[in-house]
């Protein structure tokens, strides 16, 4: 296992080819500083050095409850910018990265905390995690990509209800809204979280590089342009030396065919 980083704010371990981000001040539920952000940015660029997936996690009871509102309420304005540019920028070395991000939730995804899940992937809810944007109940408004991530993942109107009312979703209906794509047991969303990882892990990095970083782009474009990015894709993938061997193993009976769910 690789040495932990800066443990007052964010823990990092290295589980064979997948790296472990653990949000570490569990006595303020994970809430985002400026410090905060920058120790995720520093764990997120070794992890982008040395692992083929990641997993990011809070320790203690909650996942994440958003920004710390105790250093927020002191800034100017221009100061408030500033910093959320910031998380702009560091969320979107998660979300435009070489590797792929599976958060692991449990307890408070709120605020500043949903947004950075937004960033990742793919997400696992255990049961007891919840969600919210308690922004509008605050005087303020989402700034660390909000906006623009969980508005794609909900939709516009879902947001604009959890904002405007202070809605708490349930892991059930987090799952229905697509804040979620897995939810498992309390207590197990870590362990699936590495699972899926290592199954990411597993795939040519080429491929990986492009589901991230294709997908959102052709979803923004035009029916036509996207078909036609998508040409270029998949050309440029299926030339790579490792994926002529992967479609020679798989043509060989090298490597298993895909079964039903459920099935032996």
């Amino acid at each position: 296992m690789a040495a932990i980083a800066n443990a007052s704010y964010v823990t990092y371990e290295l589980r064979g080819s997948v790296a472990h981000i653990g949000l570490n001040r569990p006595e303020k539920r994970n809430a985002i500083s400026d410090a905060f952000v920058e120790t995720i940015a520093e764990v997120v660029a070794r992890a982008e050095g040395e692992a083929k997936a990641a997993v990011i996690y809070g320790h203690g009871n909650h996942f994440c409850a958003g920004l710390d509102l105790a250093e927020h309420v002191q800034k100017s304005a221009i100061e408030g910018v500033r910093g959320s540019r910031r998380w702009h920028e560091v969320f979107a070395k998660i979300e435009h990265g070489m590797i792929p991000y599976i958060s692991a939730l449990h307890g408070a995804v709120v605020g500043g905390g949903l947004e950075l899940a937004a960033s990742t992937h793919i997400r696992v809810a255990d049961r007891s995690a919840f969600f919210a944007l308690p922004e509008g109940q605050r005087g303020i408004f989402v700034g660390g990509g909000g906006s623009v991530r969980v508005a794609r993942l909900t939709g516009t109107a879902r947001m604009m209800d959890m904002m405007l009312t202070g809605r708490v979703l349930s892991a059930e209906e987090g799952e229905r809204c697509n804040l979620a794509q897995y939810l498992v047991d309390t207590g197990s969303a870590r362990d699936k979280a590495h699972e899926l990882a290592e199954a990411a892990a597993s795939n040519a990095e080429i491929s990986n590089y492009a589901i991230i970083h294709a997908l959102p782009r052709i979803q923004d474009m035009a029916k036509d342009d996207g078909l036609f990015v998508e040409s270029f894709i998949s050309s440029i993938t299926a030339t790579s030396p490792e994926a002529e061997e992967r479609l020679r193993a798989f043509l060989e009976k090298r490597v298993a065919r895909l079964k039903a769910p459920g099935s032996e």
